[in-house]
């Protein structure tokens, strides 16, 4: 078995990338130390230490590569991840295992203009904040699988996957989708309508966005700057034929994570 860890080297001390290689080569494995998780290749399994935006990263990687991952928290939340720095040898028992539980997290196919982009999380439309242009809120206008779906006036919209439903949609007051549910979640980013609510669509569409003439919104897919999105700019969301399969000690702590973490 081949055996990857990808580590943040700005949170995690050297020690315990050393003591963690040492150990999985112990129990017969091959180890493979990455600083990105770019560089991997021809692997069996990803460990990565650090916190959830390592996470979402590696997560691309791996589900290119049709490998598990598993993660042990380094950061501040560690919501994607599935071990504390003071399990970190349990993780490595848990990636040994021969066919260990896995959770598959759907993501997100994004389209904007000639460029594409897969996200675990989310798709972020925000209006621009520059000093060139006035402090305003954006009519955005929806389709969902080619049909008109209503608009909004807003500082932007949010498209989550049920794992992105814990992230910044949460913080916009999203809905919490479990890992399982076949859906999006679109979530308004301060609405200047009261009729404006988070809506779920089935991920079996296609979820299509345009704003009017002159105006300019900037996307984002997990936080990471995908380009402006303007009168001219095709933007549509689909589900990815691509999936991150995470390793986990028990398929059925979601709950039990949400308490955890969200306290």
């Amino acid at each position: 078995m081949k055996i990857a860890i990808d580590y943040n080297p700005d949170q995690v001390p050297q020690a315990d990338v050393d003591a963690l290689a040492r150990r999985i080569r112990e129990a017969g494995a091959y180890v493979a130390i990455f600083a990105d998780a770019e560089e991997a290749d021809e692997i069996d399994r990803l460990i990565v230490l650090g916190g959830d935006g390592c996470m979402l990263r590696a997560a691309k990687r791996a589900a290119a590569m049709k490998i598990p991952l598993v993660g042990v928290n380094y950061g501040r939340v560690g919501f994607l991840t599935e071990f504390e720095r003071a399990d970190i040898g349990a993780a490595a028992e848990l990636v040994l295992r021969e066919e260990p539980p896995v959770i598959r997290r759907t993501m997100l196919e994004i389209s904007l203009g000639e460029q594409r982009a897969t996200c675990l999380n989310e798709l972020a439309l925000l209006r621009e904040i520059s000093p060139q242009r006035a402090n305003r809120v954006e009519r955005i206008s929806l389709a969902y699988n080619g049909r008109d779906a209503g608009s909004f006036m807003a500082d932007g919209l949010i498209v989550a996957t049920p794992t992105g439903s814990t992230a910044y949609s949460l913080s916009a007051g999203g809905s919490i989708l479990t890992p399982d549910c076949p859906a999006f979640l679109l979530t308004p980013v301060c609405s200047f309508s009261m009729k404006a609510r988070p809506t779920v669509f089935s991920d079996t569409g296609e979820l299509g966005f345009s704003i009017a003439e002159h105006d300019v919104l900037m996307a984002y897919g997990d936080g990471e700057f995908l380009g402006e999105v303007t009168a001219n700019t095709g933007l549509t969301v689909r589900r990815s034929p691509l999936s991150a399969a995470f390793l986990t000690r028990d398929p059925h702590a979601f709950f039990s994570k949400l308490t955890q973490k969200l306290a």
